[in-house]
């Protein structure tokens, strides 16, 4: 089966201009032709939510006039962190007496728990309880809250829907196309423009600036698609980042070697989310929602430096397991359809990077379980055409628990049932995994000839940044002959190729790739897959393609 696929053929297109790229690429990530004007005006009442806005607003009334508390219950990855601190910060700014809270990862787990709420009653009592990224799946747990705490409960969500929702929350706020932080950003906004005065200059400032780059974290961490109000949300928190002054924000990047970087989604990707996500992994989310409200720069500074720590025990902790399980499927003829993996002593914090690592590794579903205060919990990831909540839902009533998107989930289930639900798991994959479903596949926008791309083609198509997942830097396919290669970088790590296609010429680079150098010879013939830079060398500028993918044309 052919891994290099194409979604349109520009190649026969006579005179192709950059302007006509641009269109078909809009179309065919079905990206909405919002305006800032859009996205200055969006808030629950455009959005559909006018009757959960109603109810929220009443209930923060009713709470500041009876001298309540309110609590912001977050979730403790690097969507619900940069989304609680856009809540609770906003709460906070208004006036309204307002606490937050992460719950522990070990001991409580993801989402309310029935010892969360209990503490939260102890300790503050509250008249009203806000959840930022989580609660969609709470039914249970919610109405707990109401019935035996009296507790009222607004869910602000982004996850999948189950078929039991949570009906005894006041209000549910929902919203499948933004990230946790996205819903909490629109959200906090709506109770902004309710409850500001004139004199509330910070806060009105702060969804000009501070919570568009907070909101970009959340959502480029979370993987969702960067398109519609999304793709708006980010622009405008990457556009502000050199502008923020949060000292937790600017020590954060102080400390990953990056302040004085353009920041792209890859930086918040790889660098700063990590960081964050770090902290509720290891030891408390706690610590990074301290970091990013903080108005300290001494704290600021020893936060940000506790978290680049936190990052690196978790990378090596990952690294350790991970390479034990590696060996463990050498052979791969006789890779499994999924891959599970069980080990009672691995943290709970790392065994969704373990999976992650496991799908990038063999491209194979992967589910990583370990203990968890006397139940058994589990992290899943999945290769792209493969939905693994909804398969880890036909699993019934075997799970205690289990929630996520198309390509994660976690799931949590009594040790007594684990071996006959590993079972099931094996058989169902057995059934429902297609072989042509585990071939990693590369697919390009546009089949297209070398001597159709320019400056202005690149110059157009980037005019759609930031580029990220659902709109990722346009990507081309052509079969080409080699003319010549070379290695290049300080060990002779990456390949530059000369290429052409009988129309053109083109330089190619491998990064991080010798190993094509040793297989490539003149003349061979290469279907390519591509993304294209701009370089500059001594005032003159040249196009080049970065490989994406190759096959060798037999």
């Amino acid at each position: 089966m052919k891994k290099i696929l194409w979604k349109k053929d520009l190649s026969v297109v006579g005179g192709l201009s950059a302007e006509l790229v641009y269109k078909e690429l809009v179309q065919l990530r079905d990206l909405q032709e919002l305006s800032d004007k859009d996205f200055q005006e969006a808030d629950l009442l455009s959005l559909g939510f006018e009757s959960e806005a109603n109810v929220l607003f009443e209930l923060l009334s009713f709470v500041k006039k009876k001298n309540k508390k309110i609590v912001v219950y977050t979730d403790y990855d690097a969507d619900g962190i940069t989304g609680g601190a856009i809540m609770w910060e906003t709460l906070y700014l208004l006036g309204f007496d307002v606490m937050p809270y992460v719950p522990d990862r070990k001991t409580e787990g993801y989402g309310f728990s029935i010892q969360g709420l209990a503490y939260i009653k102890k300790r503050y009592d509250p008249g009203l309880i806000i959840s930022v990224d989580h609660g969609i799946s709470a039914k249970e747990k919610i109405a707990y809250a109401k019935t035996k705490l009296g507790i009222p409960i607004v869910v602000t969500d982004h996850h999948l829907k189950p078929k039991s929702l949570p009906d005894s929350a006041e209000a549910v706020i929902h919203m499948d196309f933004l990230s946790g932080s996205g819903v909490s950003f629109f959200t906090a906004r709506s109770i902004m423009r309710k409850f500001a005065k004139k004199n509330n200059d910070e806060v009105i400032n702060n969804f000009e600036v501070d919570y568009p780059v907070l909101a970009s974290i959340g959502t480029v961490a979370d993987l969702v698609p960067l398109v519609g109000l999304s793709r708006l949300l980010v622009k405008k928190g990457l556009f502000n980042f050199s502008r923020v002054k949060r000292v937790g924000l600017r020590q954060l990047l102080k400390n990953s070697g990056i302040d004085n970087k353009k920041i792209s989604p890859y930086e918040i990707g790889f660098i700063i989310a990590p960081r964050i996500n770090a902290a509720g992994r290891i030891e408390s989310g706690l610590t990074a929602l301290q970091l990013l409200c903080t108005k300290s720069l001494k704290r600021a500074a020893v936060l940000a430096y506790k978290l680049g720590q936190l990052n690196k025990h978790r990378q090596d902790l990952v690294e350790l397991f991970f390479k034990q399980v590696e060996s463990k499927y050498a052979d791969l003829d006789k890779l499994p359809k999924i891959i599970i993996e069980y080990n009672s002593e691995l943290d709970e914090g790392i065994i969704g990077l373990i999976a992650s690592r496991l799908v990038e590794k063999f491209y194979r579903p992967s589910i990583v379980f370990t203990d968890s205060d006397g139940f058994i919990k589990a992290s899943a990831r999945s290769v792209e055409d493969f939905h693994i909540t909804n398969f880890l839902r036909k699993s019934g009533e075997l799970l205690v628990e289990v929630g996520g998107h198309s390509q994660a989930a976690g799931l949590k289930v009594a040790k007594e049932k684990f071996k006959e639900l590993k079972s099931l798991l094996i058989n169902l994959a057995d059934q429902e995994i297609q072989a042509d479903m585990l071939i990693k596949k590369t697919v390009v926008d546009f089949k297209i000839n070398l001597d159709q791309l320019s400056e202005s083609l690149f110059f157009k198509i980037m005019e759609l940044e930031p580029f990220g997942i659902g709109n990722p830097r346009p990507s081309f396919y052509s079969r080409v002959k080699v003319v010549s290669a070379s290695l290049f970088g300080k060990n002779n790590e990456h390949t530059k190729l000369l290429i052409t296609d009988g129309t053109a010429q083109i330089e190619a680079l491998a990064f991080r790739n010798e190993e094509l150098f040793f297989k490539v010879h003149r003349d061979d013939q290469l279907d390519i897959a591509y993304t294209l830079s701009l370089d500059k060398w001594k005032d003159k500028t040249y196009l080049k393609a970065l490989l994406l993918d190759y096959e060798f044309v037999r």
